[in-house]
């Protein structure tokens, strides 16, 4: 639908990805559910291409800035990315970087694939060193789960003067808080499973390039069809539902993490709070160890024990838990993905299950 190319992102999140206006239109796009195409038109078999993927796309190309391709997890935009690696390459990664990227990284370095840098992403520098002769540079800002932040306009200057493809992984953050592409990144990257979709119902991926970058949206799209890494159009179409009310969704978790920051700093029985000033993503290190740690995620009530974040509900693990976690990660350190509950009920969740460990 021709909108106004001025919209703020909250304005875009609701006014994107519409179909044409006209009398008896329907204002919204249904999920399409087919697997092939009447021949004539230039998409003929659905792992090419759905109208469904269309709308969730134009969203998504808008926040960021550029042209999406949706996939059918996090992951598969990631294994896209990757696969478009030439062999004996050099990759260089945040240390830290999130558990399946890593796993996959070191899997590829163990087979001969590639080399992979492992740099602090925090410190330009470093970044700098690490992709001189490098042909890839994958970020996250923040890091998943240390919420490390990197200075992504310096980074991703260092990896183009060095002829290195940088990535962001903007899960965390959004594009509500910001565009990388904006920024001198090559590949955006989204897990639409988290804040996107933001009902913990679907899993799904979506990578963002340059609206004018058409030879890597094409090599990209090549991967998506002859993978085969493609979502459901039931998937897609509850994402695009979902991310029509991502501004008052993240607005709200945002506020209510700021809140539980100052409280948990505050308080004795928690040894450190990772937090960087922006999002809704807190990564608490919990007094008493990985035994303190299991037992607090236990006790809670309202909050969610498990293995995501970004939904609607409030969620806790602790991340060493999990079989592929770095062991850059502390023992001891829960990750808390704040949703839209009321903050006194999440601090009164947090508060009884700290005291039920005996914390």
């Amino acid at each position: 639908m021709p909108h106004p190319t001025s919209l703020r992102p909250a304005s875009t999140v609701v006014a994107a990805g519409r179909p044409p206006r006209g009398p008896g239109a329907g204002v919204v796009v249904p999920p399409h559910f087919t697997s092939t195409y009447e021949v004539g038109a230039p998409v003929v078999y659905a792992r090419q291409g759905n109208p469904t993927w269309t709308a969730f796309e134009e969203i998504i190309g808008e926040l960021e800035g550029g042209r999406a391709l949706a996939f059918a997890s996090g992951m598969a935009a990631a294994d896209a990315v990757l696969s478009l690696v030439p062999h004996g390459a050099v990759v260089v990664a945040a240390s830290g970087v999130y558990n399946g990227v890593d796993a996959v990284l070191r899997e590829g370095e163990a087979s001969g694939r590639w080399s992979v840098r492992w740099a602090d992403i925090t410190d330009p520098d470093a970044v700098g060193f690490a992709v001189d002769g490098a042909d890839l540079l994958w970020l996250e800002s923040p890091t998943n789960p240390l919420l490390d932040v990197a200075d992504l306009g310096a980074a991703c200057a260092a990896a183009r003067a060095a002829g290195a493809v940088s990535v962001v992984d903007n899960t965390f953050a959004t594009p509500l808080l910001q565009q990388p592409l904006s920024l001198g990144a090559d590949i955006v990257m989204h897990s639409a499973t988290k804040y996107l979709s933001g009902h913990s119902d679907l899993l799904m991926g979506v990578l963002v390039v340059g609206a004018a970058d058409e030879d890597r949206y094409a090599a990209l799209h090549r991967r998506r069809t002859l993978g085969g890494g493609i979502p459901g159009p039931m998937e897609v179409f509850l994402a695009t539902r979902g991310i029509r009310t991502l501004a008052v969704r993240f607005e709200r978790a945002c506020a209510t993490a700021g809140e539980l920051v100052a409280r948990l700093r505050a308080d004795a029985r928690v040894e450190k709070v990772r937090y960087p000033g922006f999002g809704a993503m807190v990564s608490i290190e919990i007094r008493g160890g990985a035994a303190a740690a299991d037992a607090v995620c236990r006790a809670a009530h309202l909050i969610s024990h498990s293995t995501s974040l970004g939904g609607v509900e409030s969620q806790w693990e602790r991340r060493r838990a999990i079989p592929l976690e770095p062991a850059t990660t502390p023992d001891n350190l829960v990750r808390l993905s704040v949703g839209i509950e009321d903050v006194e009920d999440l601090w009164a969740d947090i508060d009884q299950a700290l005291a039920a460990a005996g914390v």
